[in-house]
């Protein structure tokens, strides 16, 4: 019954991957992080990039059942290391979360709070 579960769920994450592949997530973040209320207007795509890409890859390989709440804290301790941040990137968490948040909504099918031109 577990290993029905465990492939049930690996067959989840792998459909959820193959909806929302890197190289597309990014054309759309590049397209329309300028639209999200956290964009700062002098920050250009790249300095969001690797937050998007992060978000992105924890929403695809985290337990479906595993939520933002409850991967946020794990996503923080590991930002500073992340291998995709570049060198130049000296953003804190508190400044790339909701972009990290952001992409990992858009994977999980949440809704998207953070458009300006929303309520």
């Amino acid at each position: 019954m577990a290993e029905m579960d465990r492939t049930r769920d690996r067959s989840k994450a792998e459909s959820k991957a193959d909806k929302h592949d890197w190289s597309t997530d990014d054309a759309f973040w590049q397209a329309n992080y300028s639209s999200r209320a956290y964009a700062a207007a002098d920050r250009p795509y790249e300095h969001y990039q690797p937050a998007y890409r992060y978000g992105h890859e924890a929403a695809t390989t985290a337990a479906t059942e595993r939520e933002w709440n409850d991967v946020e804290s794990d996503l923080r301790g590991g930002w500073d290391s992340y291998e995709y941040r570049g060198a130049s990137n000296k953003s804190t968490w508190e400044e790339i979360k909701d972009a990290t948040k952001d992409a990992w909504d858009r994977v999980r099918g949440h809704g998207d709070p953070h458009r300006r031109d929303r309520p």
